[in-house]
């Protein structure tokens, strides 16, 4: 079929036309447009497809380089601030500076209890156990904290916590997605990867270097090889018709994640077209892609997990014309963004290896500077976010014209700078934020253990704070925030005391719902035969990215076809119905309660008191030892009431054979509602 048209007529007889016609009109010539645009370009004679004879793209100039976050490095001299006792850390000087000058005092230091909790949660992601908590109260040495934070730093479940992050970042999952959602079988070694390189604390710089370009730096090394699946975690379609469309998707997706998560720019967003907002064209975009094009080798119906290169010998690498992948543009050769690169480093002066062409490695190096102004100021902010619920910039992958400007942009130059200093060690700026004052603070009006003139003090504080700084950007309380549902998950299971501590290995698949499972095709959930497994920790939950598993799915984790810098964190309906109704829920207050009757005898208020330390991680208050009391009371008698049989009782697990049932099953309606409160889902 042939066409005949008069471009010029097209685009503009639809506004020659009547009122009432014009509407359709416009329609049908922008569908008309944007097909004449999209149709492939022939080659003729078996020459290339024809394209631009050059690129053309704006310079970078000075008032680019003005923007914060491509300006230089800078260490900035500590403040000095008016309350000389309060800060704890160079930390606190930065942010007591701020709020001096906007007029705040920051709160009292929070509870031992409250901080206790926080921090675990924080560097672990589990709660304390009663027996934790009473060693850390018990510790009236000068550094009795510092020590807690150092316990929980060494533990191995800080690598299960933070890998977790990272994996959101990373668009972690262990199957393709798309329609088919094929298993990617050894994808859980990355995962296991990112959890032994966090626990080491191998330094952040090689940990970059080794997911970029692992396999070149360390030829032979499985384990490098195996960290370079962070550019390949994304979405891929290995059963696609066409091989070079799947290589061009593949090839976008990692520059943008690179870009976004490493560089804390959304080049992405120049793949198509010169961004509109920042000083990124697109010949940036497919120069940096330049980099990846050897290391994908593709192979139709199979996933690709890891880099790899094998000739040495550089391909010819093209601009995308509107990115479209049949409408190839000049050639383009590798290059860093011009933007994010003052020093003018280039590619000429990388070494090819044997069998590869050595590009990665530079990106690598690039990346890793130690006067690199994004690379460095993109992690730590990230580290804070993750303490503070915000980075110190709220956008923490735009650091560009659309993103947010840091509310305290010396002390994210300074964290920056100090990361360098500490030899690129995370746990260092960990240590320094969380044994800060500022992280230290309380987070509402009222603690236990302070003073009639400590409550009105910190009511007037928070007041004020709230009027002057409503969004807590200059941090005069600490913010409360809920937890994550993988934390949620660990919290209950830990409670119950039934928490396996096995590390690694390939993902494990606990039930699912029924109605959940008949929205998959076959043999796409098969349930891990051991039952002691499904008790796994949840970073060891299968990783399916057409499916998240429910407490999860509930609680905002992401869907893991995108890179993920911040989750969203919701408050919904269907989050209350999941933790009160799920059979999960129910199983492991029943767990919890069968813990509490095995290690208490059958007093009411002893029982009560071991599920809210287990729970809320301290002990109730009178007021809340009497309701449970009544609860526990009223419970019972409309259990006996009804007249139920053993077997519709949700009986405590394990329970003795001369227990009582009706009140063995009220605990269990304890646990359960202790499990729904505010205080067991949020930390403060």
């Amino acid at each position: 079929m042939t066409f005949s048209f008069d471009e010029t007529y097209i685009n503009r007889w639809p506004f020659e036309m009547p009122n009432a016609r014009r509407d359709a009109a416009v329609i049908v010539s922008c569908l008309w447009s944007l097909f004449l645009w999209n149709l492939p370009v022939k080659p003729t004679s078996g020459a290339e497809p024809r394209a631009p004879t050059g690129i053309e793209e704006k310079p970078i100039t000075r008032e680019n380089r003005y923007h914060w976050s491509f300006q230089p490095l800078h260490r900035p001299n500590i403040p000095t601030v008016r309350d000389i006792d309060w800060p704890i850390t160079p930390v606190d000087h930065f942010i007591l500076t701020r709020l001096e000058q906007a007029e705040l005092t920051p709160l009292p230091a929070a509870d031992r209890v409250t901080l206790i909790r926080r921090v675990a949660f924080d560097l672990t992601g589990l709660p304390p156990s009663p027996d934790e908590v009473d060693r850390f109260l018990a510790d009236t040495s000068a550094h009795a904290y510092e020590k807690l934070v150092d316990r929980l730093l060494s533990s191995p479940h800080y690598g299960e916590r933070w890998a977790q992050h990272w994996l959101d970042l990373a668009r972690f999952a262990e199957t393709d997605g798309f329609e088919q959602d094929r298993v990617r079988a050894e994808a859980w070694r990355y995962r296991d990867w990112v959890i032994d390189a966090l626990n080491r604390d191998l330094p952040y710089d090689r940990f970059v270097q080794l997911q970029l370009a692992g396999d070149e730096l360390h030829p032979g090394d499985k384990q490098a090889v195996i960290a370079t699946s962070f550019c390949l975690s994304g979405p891929d379609m290995p059963d696609i018709n066409s091989q070079d469309e799947r290589k061009h998707n593949l090839l976008n997706e990692i520059t943008a994640t690179v870009g976004s998560a490493l560089l804390g720019i959304q080049i992405g967003c120049a793949q198509c077209h010169d961004h509109k907002y920042d000083p990124i064209s697109q010949a940036d975009f497919y120069r940096l892609r330049a980099v990846f094009e050897p290391a994908i080798q593709l192979q139709k119906g199979k996933s690709i997990s890891v880099l790899c290169e094998s000739t040495g010998r550089p391909t010819t690498s093209y601009l995308m014309l509107r990115g479209n992948w049949q409408r190839r543009g000049p050639a383009v050769s590798p290059a860093f963004p011009r933007i994010a690169n003052p020093w003018n480093v280039s590619f000429e002066d990388s070494k090819a290896h044997d069998k590869t062409t050595g590009r990665r490695t530079a990106l690598a190096r690039w990346l890793t500077r130690d006067d690199h102004m994004l690379t460095t100021r993109v992690i730590v902010n990230r580290l804070w976010q993750y303490h503070f619920g915000h980075g110190l910039s709220r956008s923490p992958s735009d650091f560009g014209a659309m993103g947010d400007e840091p509310t305290h942009p010396e002390l994210l130059d300074w964290l920056a700078t100090e990361l360098v200093r500490q030899n690129w060690r995370l746990k260092n700026i960990h240590r320094l934020i969380v044994t800060s004052a500022t992280y230290r603070q309380a987070s509402r009006r009222t603690t236990p253990g302070w003073t009639t003139d400590d409550h009105m003090a910190a009511e007037e504080r928070l007041q004020k704070s709230k009027q002057v700084d409503p969004q807590n950007h200059l941090l005069a309380r600490f913010p409360r925030r809920r937890l994550e549902g993988e934390a949620i998950r660990d919290s209950m299971l830990a409670a119950a005391g039934v928490i396996s501590t096995h590390r690694g290995g390939s993902g494990v698949r606990p039930p699912l719902p029924t109605e959940l499972l008949g929205t998959l095709l076959e043999n796409q959930w098969n349930v891990t035969p051991n039952k002691a497994e499904h008790d796994r920790r949840s970073i060891y939950i299968f990783a399916r990215r057409n499916l998240r598993y429910p407490i999860f799915d509930a609680f905002d984790r992401p869907d893991a076809n995108a890179s993920c810098p911040r989750r969203s964190y919701s408050t919904t309906a269907p989050q209350s119905l999941l933790l009160l109704n799920s059979e999960f829920s129910l199983a492991t207050a029943r767990r919890l309660a069968g813990y509490i009757l095995a290690h208490t005898g059958s007093d009411r208020d002893t029982q009560i008191t071991m599920a809210f330390r287990r729970t809320w991680g301290r002990k109730p208050t009178p007021t809340e030892l009497g309701s449970s009391r009544e609860f526990l009371d009223q419970q019972q008698e409309l259990l006996q009431s009804e007249g139920r049989p053993r077997e519709q009782l949700a009986l405590p697990i394990p329970i003795q054979s001369n227990a009582e049932p009706h009140a063995a099953a009220v605990l269990t309606d304890l646990c359960l509602a202790l499990f729904n409160s505010n205080e067991f889902i949020y930390v403060d």
